[in-house]
């Protein structure tokens, strides 16, 4: 045999090799899926029979009907990956699952404290949504092959995201609830909050806009104590960004919002230049805008001095504004203690909207210090995988979409967890996938479909491929 031949025998063998690795992979991921799929439908349905076991003494099998309804969803959207994304990351199911199934068994767990079944009960309408939003999620899957086509209508994706917000301010459509204008309604039928959308539509024109701009913010500006701080002229898209926060705080009266959007495009920014100068304006900005609202708007005045001076007796016994919600979610956590009392045989109802603003008081009163632990445990094992998407993938545009997407999950936790646990002021946000909520279901398992067809794209594009 000639050396030629030789090496084109080699040459062939080593081919096959790589073309058998590519389909044993894929195969791998999906299996390691399915088997922690398998395992959060179980936590799921054990949830929610120790939630009737622990408050009702007996079982009642027709809600598991309804988890199992929605397993069948969620294996549906497994099989859609293995044929749509192969290779999508295989952990970002299975979490969203058991996030989602935790926060459906704590909130049946309150509708039996308050004594709300049926059709109408917030148990009831969360498995509603959550089986709207996964259906989404599959729609996401199968029609978006390829993420990179969101970058061809950047602007498109800014418009939508700007009328969305507008919405609530529509009068006959918008809908004020504990005075924050966000929500938009079509009678009694059906209520939606389209700031929810609207951050997924933020993220996709934040991420084209600075992949377009990026080198005029990145490359020019003056050093001060080693810090390069951009031109004044190359303030403007950041200044753009936080007066329409101001103006969502001082039209919508949602400070929380406000702040998952200003930070959201802060950090692209910074991760899209690699400045740190951007990260001390942002933090600037933010500063001089939550003094400001301190001073003169009354609602955040109300939610500073709910923080600071919460167990004051005056603040306490407020009728409007005071801090008895803040005060009741910190004594659940503290009779949740280190193991808590088990699902189904605390008291989380007593806390006002423990289903919603309040869904991790509840959790962690039932669950304790060391089930709150598990579930941020899992909330930052999805956003780090979100964070390893972006890093790892070639095209800018599919790394700033997947951080984007993934700090936005990483913001409202902080931004929830923070306000219930007092270390920073309680704003009005949903903890995503467990509060109460529909267009936050929505939105969040939308995300997870963005960032699994990221996945699968970041590990089938060649090296050096961009925007």
């Amino acid at each position: 045999m000639s050396a030629a031949t030789s090496n084109d025998a080699v040459t062939a063998d080593t081919a096959v090799i790589r073309l058998m690795r590519k389909l044993h992979v894929p195969q791998k991921l999906r299996n390691r899926e399915l088997t922690m799929l398998a395992f959060a439908c179980v936590v799921n349905t054990v949830a929610i029979m120790l939630v009737q076991l622990g408050a009702l003494g007996e079982l009642d099998f027709s809600l598991i009907y309804f988890g199992a309804a929605l397993s069948a969803l969620v294996f549906g959207l497994h099989i859609c990956l293995r044929y749509a994304a192969v290779q999508a990351d295989p952990l970002l199911l299975p979490i969203a699952t058991v996030l989602n199934g935790l926060g459906i068994a704590e909130i049946y767990r309150i509708d039996i404290a308050r004594g709300d079944f049926g059709w109408d009960a917030a148990s009831t309408r969360q498995i509603a949504w959550s089986a709207i939003a996964i259906i989404a999620a599959i729609i996401v899957v199968l029609w978006l092959r390829n993420h990179r086509v969101l970058f061809r209508y950047t602007y498109l994706f800014g418009l939508t995201a700007f009328v969305l917000l507008l919405l609530p301010l529509v009068p006959g459509l918008g809908r004020s609830v504990n005075g924050a204008k966000v929500w938009i309604g079509l009678g009694d039928v059906m209520s939606f909050q389209p700031g929810e959308v609207a951050k997924i539509a933020l993220a996709v024109f934040f991420a084209g806009y600075l992949v377009r701009t990026r080198d005029s913010l990145s490359m020019v500006g003056t050093k001060v104590l080693g810090v390069r701080f951009p031109r004044l002229r190359d303030l403007g898209p950041i200044l753009v960004v936080w007066v329409f926060a101001m103006l969502i705080i001082v039209f919508e009266r949602d400070m929380g919002t406000a702040l998952l959007y200003f930070g959201m495009f802060t950090v692209m920014l910074y991760v899209a230049t690699g400045r740190l100068s951007w990260i001390l304006i942002g933090g600037g900005l933010f500063a001089v805008g939550a003094a400001v609202a301190s001073q003169y708007l009354t609602y955040v005045h109300n939610r500073f001095n709910n923080w600071i001076n919460a167990f004051d007796p005056s603040v306490y016994d407020a009728k409007v504004g005071g801090s008895y919600q803040l005060v009741q979610g910190i004594f659940g956590l503290a009779h949740g203690g280190l193991i808590g009392t088990g699902l189904g045989q605390g008291r989380p109802n007593l806390t006002p909207v423990a289903e919603s603003d309040y869904i991790i008081a509840s959790l962690g009163e039932e669950l304790g210090l060391a089930g709150l632990f598990a579930i941020l445990v899992l909330y930052l094992v999805l956003v780090s995988r979100g964070f390893r998407i972006g890093f790892v993938g070639q095209d800018d545009f599919g790394k700033l979409l997947a951080l984007g997407l993934a700090f936005t999950i990483a913001l409202q936790v902080f931004i929830m967890v923070g306000g219930v646990t007092r270390l920073i002021p309680l704003t009005g946000l949903t903890t995503p996938f467990l509060a109460a909520g529909g267009s936050s279901l929505v939105a969040n398992w939308m995300i997870v479909a963005l960032l699994l067809r990221v996945s699968d794209s970041v590990r089938r594009q060649p090296a050096g491929v961009s925007a």
